[in-house]
Order: C-alpha cells, then sequence, then structure tokens
C-alpha cells in the first residue's frame, strides 16, 4: 500500500509560463453565409434618431445668411424701412409656419452639443432614475438659497439705539399687552400656544459646567429596546497614554445601585451632604448608607471623534410649574424631595462643549497611567476655595455689577467681588 503526500516548499504555488507560438502563415478569409432576414430593417433606428437630435454647428451668420443687396431702404438715403423695422402698433401676419422659432429655447431646442434642454428638465421631474441623495441635496441648496435671497432682502438695523428700542418693545409685549390668544407660530399656523413661561437663568447649577455626549452606539451591553436606568448615571473619567487621550466609561453593577443612587442624592438639597448622625431615624440613616458609597465598575473606553468649544444654539432647559414635581415619589420611593421649590419659569443652562464619542479599539499592548477597574463614589463636604468658585461662577446671574466689575477686571488684572453679592445678592438679575 502506497502512501502519497504532498509538501509545498514555497508559500507560493509556482505558474509557468506557456506561451504559444505565433501561427505558421497569415490568418485565411472564410466566407460564412448569413441569412440577411437576421439584419435590423433601417426603421429601427427611427425613434433613437428622433430623441438625439443632430448638432447644429453655426458660423459667424448663425446659420442664417442675409443678401443685405436685396433691401433697398439701406442703399438708398431716404427709403422706406418700414419692412426691416416694423410698427410695433401693427405687427405683419406671422406666418404659421415661422411660430416655432418664438418658442423658449430654454425649454426645448438642440445645443451645439447634441443635447436637449427638454431631455435634461425632464430627468429632473423623473425621481426614479436618480439616487435619493441627489435629490436631497438640490432640495437643500434649492430651499438654502431662497432663505439666502430672503434673509437677504430683509435689512436689519444693528445699531445701538434700535437694539434699546427693540429691548424695550419685547418687555412691553411681554407684560403689558402679552396674551396667549395672540401668539402664532412663525412656521405652523394651526398651532396655538397653551402656556407661557418666563426664561429665566437656572442659578441652582449656573456655576456648574456642562457638556453634551453624543455617542455612535448606545453604551452599555443591553440591547436597543431594553430599559437600562443606569445610563443616567454614568461616569465619564479622562485618560491619557504616551499617544493618545480618551474617555474611561464607567456604569453600576446593576439596576438596584443605579435607583439607590439616584433616590438618595434626590432626597437631598443640591451640594448638600447628609450627616452621619445616630439619631436618626432608621429610614434616613439607611439613605445615608446608601449614598456613602456606590461602586462603579469600568465598562469600555471611548474616544472623541469630533469636538466642538462653542456651543451657542444648544443649552438645558428645565420647564419648573412652580409646584412640586408629582413624579418625585416613583424616583424616590415616597421620600419627600428636598429641593426648593422656584417660580414658575423655564430655566436654562448654556452648554460648554459638545463630543461625538466612539467605541475605542481595545489594544493590549497599550501602557495606561492610572487605569481603574472599580471607582468606589461617595460625596463630601465642599471646601472653601470651591465654594469661593462656585459663587463667583453664580454671580454672573445674581450680581447686577458682574459686568462692571468684569471690566474693571480687565483693566486692573484682579476682580473684587462684593460679600453681599456672594452671600446672596439681590432677587433680580440684570441681562
Amino acid at each position: 500500500m502506497s502512501k502519497k503526500s504532498s509538501k509545498l516548499d514555497l508559500l507560493v504555488r509556482v505558474r509557468y509560463a506557456n506561451p504559444l507560438p505565433p501561427p505558421p502563415c497569415p490568418p485565411k478569409l472564410i466566407n460564412i453565409p448569413t441569412n440577411p432576414m437576421r439584419y435590423a430593417r433601417p426603421e429601427f433606428l427611427n425613434a433613437i434618431a428622433t430623441e438625439a437630435p443632430l448638432p447644429m454647428i453655426v458660423d459667424a451668420e448663425c446659420g442664417m445668411p442675409l443678401d443685405l443687396s436685396q433691401f433697398a431702404c439701406l442703399w438708398e438715403e431716404d427709403g422706406d424701412d418700414s419692412e426691416l423695422n416694423p410698427d410695433p402698433q401693427n405687427l405683419p401676419v406671422l406666418d404659421p409656419k415661422d411660430a416655432f422659432l418664438l418658442g423658449d429655447l430654454t425649454t426645448s431646442g438642440s445645443y451645439a452639443n447634441g443635447s436637449s434642454g427638454s431631455l435634461s428638465t425632464s430627468l429632473a421631474n423623473v425621481p426614479w432614475l436618480r439616487k435619493t441623495e441627489y435629490i436631497s441635496r438640490e432640495s437643500s441648496q434649492k430651499s438654502g438659497a431662497q432663505e439666502q435671497k430672503q434673509f437677504q432682502a430683509t435689512a436689519i438695523d444693528i445699531s445701538r439705539a434700535a437694539q434699546l428700542r427693540d429691548i424695550d418693545a419685547s418687555f412691553a409685549a411681554c407684560n403689558d399687552t402679552f396674551s396667549l390668544e395672540d401668539l402664532r407660530h412663525p412656521n405652523k399656523p394651526g398651532v396655538t400656544a397653551v402656556e407661557s413661561y418666563e426664561v429665566l437663568p437656572d442659578d441652582a447649577i449656573w456655576s456648574n459646567q456642562y457638556d453634551l455626549f453624543r455617542f455612535s452606539e448606545r453604551p452599555g451591553e443591553r440591547p436597543h429596546d431594553v430599559e437600562d436606568p443606569r445610563l443616567d448615571c454614568a461616569i465619564l473619567r479622562p485618560m491619557k497614554t504616551e499617544h493618545d487621550s480618551f474617555l474611561a466609561y464607567y456604569l453600576t453593577q446593576d439596576d438596584e445601585s443605579a435607583l439607590r443612587f439616584k433616590e438618595a442624592r434626590f432626597a437631598l438639597p443640591p451640594y448638600a451632604v447628609s450627616d452621619d448622625q445616630e439619631d436618626q431615624p432608621a429610614f434616613e440613616l439607611t439613605l445615608v448608607q446608601k449614598l456613602k458609597e456606590t461602586n462603579f465598575n469600568f465598562v469600555r473606553d471611548y474616544e472623541t471623534v469630533k469636538v466642538e468649544q462653542e456651543v451657542p444654539n444648544e443649552f438645558l432647559l428645565v420647564l419648573d410649574d412652580g409646584d412640586p414635581p408629582e413624579s418625585s415619589d416613583s424616583l424616590t420611593n415616597g421620600v419627600e424631595s428636598q429641593l426648593a421649590h422656584r417660580p414658575k419659569g423655564a430655566y436654562y443652562k448654556n452648554i460648554e462643549r459638545k463630543m461625538t464619542l466612539k467605541k475605542k479599539r481595545a489594544n493590549i499592548y497599550e501602557q495606561y497611567e492610572d487605569k481603574w477597574e472599580v471607582i468606589r463614589l461617595k460625596h463630601s463636604e465642599m471646601s472653601k476655595e470651591e465654594e469661593e468658585e462656585r459663587e463667583e461662577g453664580l454671580a454672573e446671574v445674581v450680581d447686577p455689577m458682574f459686568l462692571m466689575a468684569r471690566g474693571d477686571a480687565d483693566a486692573e488684572g484682579e476682580i473684587e467681588v462684593d460679600d453681599h453679592a456672594l452671600n446672596g445678592g439681590p432677587d433680580f438679575a440684570a441681562f
């Protein structure tokens, strides 16, 4: 019994060339009989000939030579030129054969390259012959061009007197002559206003800096149709290696930890930390114990795709009706919220930056400076420096002399803030 084995010494099989020698004699023309019925009839090309007109090549006389010797009025001193220059009030009768010459050349007719104008315009009205991205691009360009024309047509007065006039008119429209029935939506005539809010800065969070993160995919390991209460209390930790900077993403281990964390924080005012006292009731002591420490586990790393340092048109907006939130019981399980009730209004806070994140490819050879697998989070009291920094940021909306103080700081190099403004300030804001 023989055993056949093969072994390739090379990684790539060797292909040997085998070129054929040229023929010894020139090729012969063989007469193959062909049935004439196989050929197409001349009428087969009539449709193609009508759809593709021949190009009209014109000369210096535009294809219409004129013999000026036939017009005697051009050579006589007092000749009658009514044949060349007819009276507009008494035009001669148009010959039906020449009626097509008065047609619109932009919609019909042929050009020098042989293309037809009606053919190009007909393609624009047939969407199934074109790709959708081309149609959407042209529609956006047309709408943008129309908006630009309208914008250029309206002249806006930006002088200081005009700005002061418009500001005074806005106060009168919002206070003296304000009426919900008179409000109209600029783009939807059928939409009517049902309630109005005063737009005010959110002084509770004004000293904080907020960034807007957008993920290319939903973070976490759960599918899109499964609710994940952990996503609104995640942690993004800046990381740095020798050649790259990215963000580490952390989530709680289970849903109960995230719900306990949010429940305990909602039971306290902003920037407040519970005191661990022995004479507290059992239920409040449980909340303090929950708030002491929360574990966040590492999920994965994300890298920034796009960073916008200035976000002028996006804000955090909270519509506050002035009443205690009815939905807080479902979040705190019956715990009375300690949030201070404030007047009715729409409270806003600007966004500092906007980032787009995508998953970072794992690299086992990459050296981290200080990688954490678990973050044990607990809250502590603010230091004196942190409180001063918070009050300086809050003075922007509670101190009416903030702009003047900042102007003096630009001139002198430092800011002197009034203690009264830092400790509470007046009850109004200057804009």
